[in-house]
């Protein structure tokens, strides 16, 4: 059965549901068939003391994209995802709005999925680049 964009996007977001990403308000928004976006606001609760975006926050938005993105290319019945190692040069601040991450496979091999993860501000300026490994292991079942 193969599902079209509104049909991924929807159950991306249903998944995202009582987790952290519902905490950030991450919600993903793009589909293709190399990469996947999702949005967060910028705003007090992904602040740090200094009324900045959080880099915590920035890289649990890259981990949950290159996370959710590499799920795409896995058979869900019997494997499974996780993260093994995450990146990331913070390059520009933000106080308010939103930022976009777009992640693009780079590696796509049979157990390992590596990630480039490109976060924006709504100019499309570069607030942080990322990059995930991913390793897929069996369902437990």
């Amino acid at each position: 059965m193969t599902l079209n964009k509104e049909e991924i996007l929807n159950q991306f977001n249903t998944m995202c549901q009582n987790t952290l990403m519902q905490t950030l308000q991450i919600e993903f928004i793009d589909v293709g068939p190399d990469f996947l976006v999702a949005k967060m606001p910028v705003n007090s609760s992904v602040h740090q003391p200094m009324g900045l975006l959080h880099g915590g926050a920035t890289v649990a938005l890259a981990e949950s994209v290159g996370s959710a993105a590499s799920i795409l290319f896995i058979d869900r019945e019997n494997e499974e995802v996780r993260g093994i190692e995450i990146s990331a040069n913070h390059v520009k601040s933000k106080r308010a709005g939103e930022v976009f991450a777009t992640a693009k496979m780079i590696h796509k091999g049979r157990l390992v999925h590596l990630w480039e993860i490109k976060i924006v501000d709504e100019q499309g300026v570069m607030i942080s680049l990322c990059k995930l490994t991913n390793i897929v292991l069996p369902l437990k079942k």
